[in-house]
């Protein structure tokens, strides 16, 4: 069974419930009282509580979801008399007036209560047994699924859908859906306590067993609204207004995604078991600090969601039964009611000052929890934001898992998990008590999480939890999330960046040692033009000779003025054997912005081609037009490595700002920094020598600088 924002035994389980009500004895609160419910007279029109109507305007703004869907499934193991399920289901609802209810929209646009007259419940059964064994199961799964996420129509009815899947003669799986309209966990519960007593009845020949019920669900919706007015609903939102007053801060969880602007409650879930070892601790700290399971585990909640965000106003949602009356504990209906608590998590405390803040306000919600949550909505006004839930985010949940399996005559029911694949709000937790120890389940919305990070949050939890019951007095902060390996990663692994280059060795000195070990490999393509790394080489040098003839010396500033190619990337490799400091001009520039990079940077040389020549300023520079004055005065140049003038420490290149904030300033890298740069890209895209890489930024950017070279230092192209 699933919890929604209104569904389950409520946050508290039933052993909660009793040491809660002790406890508010105990210190002084009086929980609201009220006369008794009673059955409406004839002439009364049927109403919708307040939580009904919120939800009919909610089908309105949103039909044909199945956001409020509440499905099960009941395994039937033994013989299965249909005709009896039929004849029990039939006397449910007839017992039920809201199983049969439908809810439409009056002349005026309000919503109106329509209770139909009983009708025989006829069982719709699909037959698996012919199926091979091995496939059954995963279709029974398959049709849980569809059918979980089927919606209804509130006005044509009916709101509760039963099926049968046969998986052979003595296994059967009976799906039951309801809408939240009509019912919520504890009704279940109910429901199918009610199946398996008339059943039993039935199948042995005797008369319903159940006592008419004395009041109905309609009488408790006309009860609410005469009751909940006035002083009675005005003391109880005076708490409210007190304990949610003030800005009441959105939960900022780190998501793996964009928070879309719709919610689109599509959701999964993770799970894991707490080991009987932490479950027993965690009770034997309850004892010893006075609290109840509840008001433990939403003290350590709130500690994981103030280290997760590092906010200290932790709001989280949660269900209560609502059935403070005994009047209403046997009836199916929407009764469950959410309740809002704020946890201040400033101050650093400890877990067991947390515990005394979660007990005050736990306790004080109890005492005031009539309030249905639309109202407390309606009051408070939140901005409204079609991409959260209003008032908070997070969700807890106790459930008391109890008893999974009831005996039969012949038969036996055991409830199977369905999943519908929704979440309300961005995380809900749910807990699970059993004698095998505490459950947690994770339910949250993949619009926003990914499983493996919801997963490292259980983990996260856990630990928590055991450093907690370890030392309670220990601030919650300083209680360490991180599990043994992701300490290792995150102190050792992710810090060891340290990667070894040579830090004797400039740039050329290395590419001049690639094409010794690949000469014929090609190192660069542009277009139809190609050049190997001996070509590449043997081309550099000779412009290099060719720069060191008309004066170029160790750390001139020479400019490259041309288009991205391979005259290009000869020029930058001919300035580093040169000795000299690459800084390049993109073409595009106006002229006021290339005049100023010149004078600015003291440029000594520069190299161009013929077509780039009109859009340069009146400077007084020397000018080397590769395509020009390659033939006959560069190609004449010596093929071999010029003599090494340069050191690491001597700079490489100077690239300027866009000087968006001012004007533009010259960024200068030595050769030692560009090297271990070129190094790191090496490792962290694993180059090889099979690898191409392309030069897609313009040249005055600093990326182009190792997408031109950090191929060649490892043989790419």
């Amino acid at each position: 069974m699933k919890s929604e924002e209104v569904q389950g035994k409520g946050g508290l389980a039933a052993d909660d419930l009793e040491l809660f009500s002790y406890l508010l004895e105990e210190e002084g609160i009086e929980a609201t009282s009220s006369a008794g419910i009673v059955p409406r007279k004839s002439t009364d029109e049927p109403q919708l509580s307040f939580a009904q109507q919120r939800l009919w305007f909610i089908d309105q703004f949103e039909p044909g979801q199945p956001t409020y869907n509440i499905p099960f499934a009941l395994r039937l193991s033994g013989r299965l008399d249909i005709s009896v399920l039929e004849r029990t289901l039939t006397e449910i609802t007839r017992r039920h007036e809201v199983l049969r209810s439908t809810f439409v929209a009056t002349p005026s646009g309000a919503p109106a209560q329509v209770i139909n007259p009983p009708i025989a419940f006829q069982l719709p059964l699909t037959d698996l047994s012919a199926l091979p064994p091995e496939q059954r199961e995963a279709e029974a799964v398959r049709l849980a699924t569809l059918e979980a996420q089927k919606p209804f129509d509130l006005a044509r009815g009916p709101l509760l859908r039963l099926s049968l899947l046969r998986l052979d003669e003595e296994q059967h799986i009976a799906l039951v859906t309801l809408h939240h309209i009509i019912s919520d966990g504890w009704s279940t519960g109910i429901l199918i306590r009610e199946v398996a007593a008339l059943y039993e009845a039935y199948s042995e020949g005797r008369e319903s067993p159940l006592e008419e019920l004395e009041v109905q669900y309609a009488d408790y919706a006309v009860w609410q609204r005469e009751w909940l007015q006035g002083e009675v609903l005005e003391e109880q939102l005076g708490y409210w207004r007190k304990q949610l007053g003030g800005e009441l801060g959105v939960l900022e969880l780190p998501t793996d995604r964009p928070r879309p602007a719709v919610q689109s409650y599509r959701g999964m879930h993770e799970s894991l078991m707490l080991s009987p070892e932490l479950s027993r601790s965690l009770r034997e700290l309850c004892r010893r600090e006075g609290v109840t399971l509840y008001m433990a585990m939403l003290g350590a909640f709130a500690s994981l969601l103030h280290q997760y965000t590092g906010q200290t106003d932790i709001v989280v949602g949660t269900p209560i039964a609502g059935r403070n009356r005994a009047e209403v504990e046997g009836l199916i209906g929407f009764f469950v009611n959410t309740l809002v608590l704020r946890t201040e998590m400033s101050g650093e405390p400890n877990f067991r000052e947390v515990l005394r803040r979660v007990r005050e306000v736990a306790l004080g919600a109890y005492a005031h929890q009539d309030v249905p949550f639309e109202k407390l909505v309606e009051e408070l006004q939140p901005d409204r934001d079609l991409s959260r839930h209003p008032l908070f985010q997070v969700m807890l949940e106790i459930q008391n898992e109890g008893e999974n399996l009831l005996e039969l005559p012949a038969l036996s029911m055991e409830s199977v998990e369905v999943d519908d694949a929704t979440a309300k709000f961005d995380l809900t937790l749910l807990v699970g008590e059993s004698e095998n120890g505490l459950s947690l389940r994770f339910e949250y919305s993949v619009d926003l999480f990914e499983a493996e990070t919801i997963k490292r949050m259980g983990r996260h939890f856990e630990n928590l939890l055991e450093g907690i019951v370890a030392d309670p007095a220990r601030a919650v902060a300083d209680v360490s999330l991180l599990t043994d390996a992701e300490r290792v990663q995150l102190l050792a692994e992710w810090n060891e960046t340290t990667t070894p280059f040579p830090l004797e060795q400039c740039f050329h000195e290395l590419f001049e040692a690639q094409s010794e070990r690949s000469p014929e490999a090609v190192a660069a393509a542009c277009g139809d033009a190609r050049l190997t790394y001996r070509e590449l080489n043997a081309r550099a040098n000779q412009l290099a000779h060719y720069l060191r003839t008309q004066g170029a010396k160790p750390e001139d500033r020479i400019c490259v003025y041309m288009d991205r190619g391979l005259d290009l990337l000869v020029s930058i490799l001919a300035i580093f054997k040169a000795g000299g400091v690459y800084v390049p001009l993109d073409p595009a520039y106006p002229k006021e912005r290339i005049a100023f990079i010149l004078e600015d940077a003291q440029v000594s040389l520069l190299l161009t081609r013929q077509q780039f020549l009109d859009n340069l300023p009146e400077l007084n520079l020397r000018l080397i037009r590769l395509d020009t004055d390659w033939e006959p005065a560069i190609a004449t140049q010596s093929a071999a490595t010029p003599s090494n003038v340069t050191q690491p420490d001597n700079l490489a290149y100077v690239i300027y700002t866009s000087g968006s904030t001012g004007l533009p300033k010259g960024a200068m890298i030595e050769h030692r920094g560009m090297v271990n740069h070129l190094f790191a890209k090496i490792r962290d895209l694993q180059l090889t020598g099979a690898d191409i890489v392309g030069q897609t930024a313009s040249q005055a950017f600093d990326i182009s600088v190792w997408q031109f070279l950090v191929a060649l230092l490892v043989g790419g192209r």
